[in-house]
């Protein structure tokens, strides 16, 4: 008796229930960073100094700054780092499309 003892009563015990297995997507909500804003960058003033005019600009400069402080930089020294600028410029401009391709993916349409 203790062997069958569910099967004897089937009446008693309620009927096993079908398990469905059901599959839902789930709309997850990715946060996008804010974008950062525009680089704000300063136009330097560059001064062409040659044997001709330095006598002019040596006084100018003393006179407008108060003393005399040279940064030289040869011409083929000036074309790197005007290429640095420009590799630089593309780095960005291509991080950019990154980031924006991203958003599009991951941010839902409007017209679902």
């Amino acid at each position: 008796m203790t062997i069958s003892s569910c099967s004897l009563f089937p009446d008693l015990f309620p009927k096993k229930k079908e398990v469905q297995i059901v599959t839902k997507s789930i709309e997850r909500t990715i946060i996008q960073p804010i974008m950062p804003r525009e680089i704000d960058l300063k136009e330097p003033y560059w001064y062409v100094v040659s044997e001709k005019n330095i006598d002019e600009f040596l006084s100018r400069v003393e006179k407008d700054q108060g003393q005399l402080v040279f940064f030289a930089m040869s011409v083929p020294d000036y074309e790197l780092m005007a290429y640095n600028m420009q590799e630089l410029k593309r780095y960005i401009n291509e991080l950019k499309e990154v980031v924006v391709y991203y958003r599009k993916v991951t941010i839902p349409s409007k017209d679902e």
